[in-house]
């Protein structure tokens, strides 16, 4: 899939590239339902769905029409989800109870339960090692695991609290350090980390995309920029806006543009003029708590999830100032937003 890719990308960047950046829209609603908070969305593109992380199960739901697939139950406290296609597992971080819990891509029937560590939340495949990493917030580490046995590997320590991470497809894997705001490299063969930067002036990076074309990763920042790193050099080359309480972030080799997803309802688009060099050109309006987001890089399709909410608790601002709204039941969506024009 990943040389169908970059050999689409080479064929068609330059004429892409020539129309600067799409204009994007929202094309397709899927109510999905079901109850519960979400987290993490993961396309798996060449089989047509997505995983969405769901507080006790990780939902698969079918990326062309919003139909409900399957659910993978057995999951306390549900946040990301990895696909390895080269052994027909998956793997979903079960955060409430330390663990990992290995799935079958074809039955989505439990296959083992891997220790991981206390707060176990994003999770990524590495094909390279063909090992799976798991980072693991409150426990400041990573936990890694033999994709093809289900098998625990070891835990890194990482010097801070990990958000998401993206795998270089070179033997390096890089995550973002939330708490003391630095990009963590990590040596996929020795499993150690090999260097450390700061993300100044971007502070608390949580969503982590990447260009392994122009080695460049995109960290979305809670307070309110995406920075961007060249990852060959250690360096931040750029900060753009973004909008507010980002959760996701993604980035279209073919297109160009980079994508951070918001809390507060926008999809904040980002096009690369050069390695070095971004601009804001679009923000969509999306819904609120729409934080979360995954791309399908072969038709440009981003998906974004969010629900209707009630209001917010009285006593929310007295006795529990950060107690959210309510979550409708039955309203959680799938919102399909895409590129249908040249600016």
């Amino acid at each position: 899939m990943r040389q169908s890719i970059l050999l689409l990308s080479l064929v068609a960047a330059p004429s892409l590239a020539a129309q600067s950046s799409q204009s994007y829209e929202i094309t397709h609603t899927y109510n999905v339902g079901g109850d519960g908070g979400w987290d993490y969305v993961v396309p798996d593109a060449p089989n047509h769905r997505v995983f969405i992380g769901r507080q006790n199960r990780v939902m698969v739901v079918d990326m062309n029409s919003g139909r409900l697939i399957a659910e993978v139950t057995g999951i306390n406290g549900a946040h990301g989800t990895a696909v390895a296609p080269a052994t027909g597992h998956g793997f979903a971080t079960s955060g409430n109870d330390s663990s990992i819990v290995m799935f079958d891509l074809k039955t989505y029937k439990t296959l083992a339960r891997i220790p991981a560590a206390e707060d176990a939340d994003a999770i990524i495949y590495d094909p390279t090692s063909k090992r799976i990493f798991s980072f693991n917030g409150d426990a400041n580490s990573s936990t890694v695991v033999d994709a093809h046995m289900g098998t625990h590997v070891a835990n890194i320590p990482l010097g801070g609290k990990p958000e998401y991470g993206q795998s270089a497809r070179n033997g390096k894997i890089y995550a973002n350090l939330v708490d003391s705001s630095q990009i963590v490299e990590i040596d996929a063969r020795t499993l150690t980390v090999t260097r450390r930067w700061s993300t100044a002036p971007c502070k608390n990076p949580v969503s982590m995309a990447i260009d392994t074309r122009h080695q460049r990763l995109f960290s979305g920042c809670r307070s309110g920029v995406m920075a961007i790193s060249d990852y060959k050099n250690g360096t931040v080359v750029a900060t753009v806006p973004i909008g507010r309480g980002v959760d996701g972030a993604v980035y279209d080799p073919v297109l160009h543009d980079a994508y951070a997803s918001n809390a507060d309802g926008t999809l904040t688009v980002i096009h690369q003029d050069s390695p070095d060099s971004y601009r804001v050109v679009q923000t969509v309006q999306t819904a609120e708590g729409g934080r979360n987001m995954g791309l399908d890089p072969a038709t440009h399709r981003i998906y974004v999830v969010s629900a209707k909410f009630g209001p917010v608790p009285a006593d929310s601002t007295a006795a529990n100032p950060r107690r959210r709204a309510p979550i409708v039941p039955g309203t959680f969506m799938v919102m399909v937003v895409e590129p249908v024009g040249s600016h």
